[in-house]
């Protein structure tokens, strides 16, 4: 068994691989339904509403995945804690195990922080390769915490023509350290990186918009964006959170989300605008999924707004953890111990 911590993984996966990973699952999945198989994650809140802790959440994910000769199991354990920028630690930690189905032999143990923060970021960049325009230069970040810093450099992966980034952060110091650490770690990127005080100011040039935040209600209205913008929306992951306003969804000529099942009972901006009696659009109106949108079931708009919401499923999780779990036995990196 492999044991690999965060920088082992940091230095063996790195965004394209992810992004080829969950693709080729994917097309896995339409072609063989049984071969990929993840329930529902479980969500328990955590904390409480008080003076000295937000509420935060731990959730269970586990998956299968036969690749055509072998069953694997990866199963991934996440706790959010919103405290923990204040303590200078992540606010998403995560550990993910892979075994082995046909003997229950444990492959790998591995960091999740990473993984989380790549494989997110994947599922942006698939949704940006198939949805938005081809010849984008600019891409806004709405929200600058863990989960932002993959998610640019996946759009600029997949989109690598961009030449103009867009920063926005309810704290400028938030935006200024993403700066700064962008900068440094992908400086094979040349972008012109520029911090707006003001949403409006960073998001109404945007080819690409970028949103991982926790916030609870809209952050800008259509009015603000171009009209033939796409929007990754990777925040508001629980009901009662919101980034995406009712009005955007309702102007969006495309919706797509990662993830059917968990969607509907996660996606905060999808789940409030269809309960709205004020808003037009509704779960009947979603264009589908990214399984559907690589496989090309549903293709993309000629025009308009496209808007992709993620709210994450263990398969994709499985498929970066397999990946590196099998790089981990086979350039044998990571520390080998007896289990």
């Amino acid at each position: 068994m492999q044991l690999l911590n965060q920088a082992v993984v940091t230095e063996y996966l790195n965004m394209q691989a992810a992004i080829d990973a969950i693709e080729a699952m994917l097309h896995q999945q339409a072609a063989h339904p049984k071969w990929i198989k993840a329930p529902e994650r479980l969500v328990i809140e955590t904390f409480s509403e008080d003076d000295k802790h937000s509420s935060g959440s731990h959730l269970s994910m586990p998956a299968t995945i036969y690749d055509g000769e072998k069953e694997y199991t990866a199963v991934k354990l996440v706790t959010i804690c919103p405290d923990n920028p204040s303590r200078n630690m992540p606010t998403t930690t995560a550990l993910i195990t892979v075994s082995d189905n046909d003997t229950g032999a444990i492959l790998a143990i591995m960091d999740g922080i990473y993984i989380t923060q790549v494989r997110t970021a994947a599922l942006s960049g698939i949704a940006t390769k198939y949805m938005a325009k081809p010849d984008c230069q600019s891409v806004a970040v709405v929200g600058c915490g863990g989960m932002a810093y993959e998610q640019l450099h996946a759009v600029l992966t997949v989109r690598p023509e961009i030449k103009t980034v867009y920063l926005w952060n309810r704290s400028s110091e938030g935006a200024e350290q993403f700066k700064t650490r962008f900068e440094r770690d992908y400086s094979q990127w040349s972008v012109d990186i520029s911090i707006c005080k003001d949403i409006n100011d960073a998001i109404c040039d945007a080819d690409i918009i970028n949103v991982a935040t926790r916030a609870t209600e809209g952050l800008f209205d259509s009015n603000h964006i171009k009209a033939d913008v796409h929007i990754n929306a990777v925040g508001a992951y629980q009901p009662l959170m919101k980034e995406i306003s009712n009005e955007v969804i309702a102007n969006s000529n495309m919706v797509v989300v990662d993830d059917l099942a968990g969607s509907r009972h996660e996606a905060g901006d999808l789940i409030q605008a269809h309960d709205s009696s004020d808003c037009a659009w509704t779960w009947d109106d979603l264009s589908g999924d990214l399984q559907a949108l690589v496989t090309e079931k549903i293709v993309k708009s000629e025009s308009g707004i496209t808007l992709f919401k993620s709210v994450g499923a263990a398969s994709f999780d499985a498929a970066v953890a397999l990946y590196v779990a099998k790089q981990a036995k086979q350039k044998t990196f990571g520390a080998a111990v007896d289990w």
